[in-house]
């Protein structure tokens, strides 16, 4: 199940929103449901907030190839404490 953020429509109006949703929620909820519309606490209305993605980052060259590209030397072991440029 996806997880979707929402926030009150009036987050600056605490008259209108509960602690809650005036800084925003996070609520776990089937793909095939309508967006949520009120706040289940208060009962104002709320918006569904788009929000950042979680991508995994490259943290390593993927090929000797690539890491010469990137101006990095590559060693490798040949023997215990003797490194072999390449």
């Amino acid at each position: 199940m996806p997880i979707y953020e929402y926030v009150s429509e009036s987050p600056e109006d605490p008259a209108h929103s509960c602690r809650i949703c005036s800084r925003g929620f996070e609520l776990r909820r089937p793909i095939d449901r309508a967006p949520l519309m009120v706040c289940p606490l208060c009962k104002n209305p709320v918006k569904k907030v788009i929000s950042r993605i979680n991508t995994p980052s490259i943290t390593k060259p993927l090929s000797v190839s690539d890491a010469k590209k990137a101006g990095f030397t590559v060693l490798e072991r040949r023997d215990q404490g003797v490194y072999e440029k390449l």
